[in-house]
């Protein structure tokens, strides 16, 4: 199963691995965005809205990645017309 899904992200298409790129690229700076709001937050100013700001932009982040990736599966599916 795990070789399949390499296999297949191995062959996407052009375009659509771009997108992916960058929208993973993308999704890294949210999370290392919310990492400096959470070090802030330890560091300096100790109050529960920027914790709260900061988780909530971790949990975003790791969502849009997930999205990105199975979106990407999804369209390069429906090029090929798979589905």
């Amino acid at each position: 199963m795990l070789k399949k899904i390499i296999t297949y992200y191995k062959n996407l298409d052009k375009t659509t691995y771009k997108i992916l790129y960058k929208g993973l690229e993308f999704c890294l700076l949210l999370g290392a965005f919310s990492a400096f709001i959470l070090l802030s937050y330890i560091l300096f100013l100790q109050t529960p809205l920027i914790y709260y700001i900061g988780i909530s932009l971790f949990k975003l982040s790791l969502v849009f990645s997930v999205e990105f990736i199975i979106c990407s599966f999804v369209v390069d599916s429906i090029k090929k017309q798979l589905i």
